[in-house]
């Protein structure tokens, strides 16, 4: 998964704490999603994309995982 996460945060002005706040999770999720350790929920990719004000499919990539079986 490949996500401009960090970039969108830090542009906002956001810190990894605030932006947890904002859609309720822990601020290590934050991090892992930042740096592609963690698959968010649906719910979660949602509430983020709508802090955000983009689609999911602007913040979320999942093209590597479709080709890793190429």
């Amino acid at each position: 998964m490949r996500t401009d996460l960090k970039a969108r945060r830090l542009a906002r002005g956001l810190k990894q704490s605030e932006l947890a706040d904002l859609v309720d999770v822990r601020r290590e999720t934050i991090s892992r999603l930042e740096q592609g350790q963690y698959c968010p929920s649906l719910r979660l990719a949602m509430d983020l994309a709508q802090v955000f004000g983009v689609t999911v499919e602007d913040m979320f990539s999942f093209d590597d995982e479709k080709n890793a079986g190429s």
